[in-house]
């Protein structure tokens, strides 16, 4: 049986991931998200928008030349406010999510490779994050004060980096497991035991061969953390527990419009549709890419 060169491979991966329509939309959709949190600052000044300028004669006024999306309860810009919204919170969900994947691929190969007491330890680790509840957990490290526990240096003041830390530490858990599992498998196969067998060290056949082959697995399971990060920053924010003032972020900005929501309930909508849209658009092109890269889907 021959195996497919690496070339081949490309294409078939290529070819399985653009039949996936919602997949490839998807990615679109987030490509042009990525693109406008970059180039946000540019953006608003080409627009001539600015999201921190209040208008008190023009309070959750309705969309209009100077203002298309209106503006909020205290005369800002409802689009400027989105945009740099945007920045906040996929900021929060790509640096917590490549954050939580490396420690769980750290934690998942050690304790797959080594097996015996640390396979033991590590995993009673990630079985007890996993049992603890979610919410209420983030919650309470959210309301800890950094700088009294010496991790001052670690924050900033619009309470980003510190959203990051909390929510890696409980993120990592299904990475972990997830590698794990494969490492068992791939620490049976032949071309790790030959490899074992000529003096290999155990770091160097986890570097050369086991993290080259749970890579897919890792892409995707992090792709697929994405959006529930983005939606445990929106929802800690909501609370008052998450981006700081005058910071923009869209959790923040359906905190901001819950008391106007009778009156004026377009400043809850642009929000909480950003959110939503993002969230699929992860999940769609996280279930795209397990398709794609699944060896057993597709084969000819």
């Amino acid at each position: 049986m021959t195996h497919p060169t690496p070339l081949r491979r490309a294409q078939r991966i290529r070819g399985n991931f653009l039949r996936n329509r919602m997949a490839v939309l998807s990615l679109i959709v987030l490509i042009l998200l990525v693109l406008t949190a970059l180039a946000g600052q540019h953006l608003l000044a080409l627009l001539d928008l600015d999201g921190f300028e209040t208008d008190l004669f023009n309070l959750k006024g309705p969309p209009d030349p100077g203002h298309p999306l209106g503006t909020d309860e205290l005369g800002r810009d409802v689009l400027a406010r989105l945009i740099l919204g945007s920045q906040a919170s996929l900021t929060v969900g790509l640096i917590t999510a490549l954050t939580a994947a490396i420690l769980g691929s750290i934690i998942g190969i050690c304790a797959g490779y080594f097996g015996g007491w640390l396979d033991s330890l590590l995993m009673r680790l990630t079985d007890g994050v996993i049992a603890l509840p979610l919410l209420p957990l983030l919650i309470v490290l959210s309301a800890l004060d950094f700088n009294k526990i010496g991790l001052g240096a670690f924050t900033d003041g619009s309470g980003l980096m510190r959203l990051v830390m909390i929510i890696s530490l409980v993120a990592w858990p299904t990475v972990a497991r997830l590698v794990r599992a494969e490492t068992l498998s791939l620490k049976q196969r032949e071309f790790v035991v030959a490899a074992r067998a000529q003096g290999a060290t155990p770091f160097a056949i986890m570097r050369r061969h086991i993290f080259p082959n749970v890579q897919a697995s890792i892409v995707i399971a992090t792709t697929l953390s994405i959006g529930n990060i983005i939606l445990l920053e929106s929802v800690l924010s909501f609370l008052g527990l998450g981006i700081r003032p005058p910071t923009p972020s869209w959790g923040t900005m359906l905190t901001n419009a819950q008391d106007y929501i009778w009156d004026s309930p377009n400043l809850a909508l642009w929000p909480g549709l950003a959110i939503f849209v993002t969230v699929i658009a992860f999940n769609f092109l996280g279930d795209g890419l397990q398709d794609a890269l699944d060896p057993k889907q597709h084969r000819r």
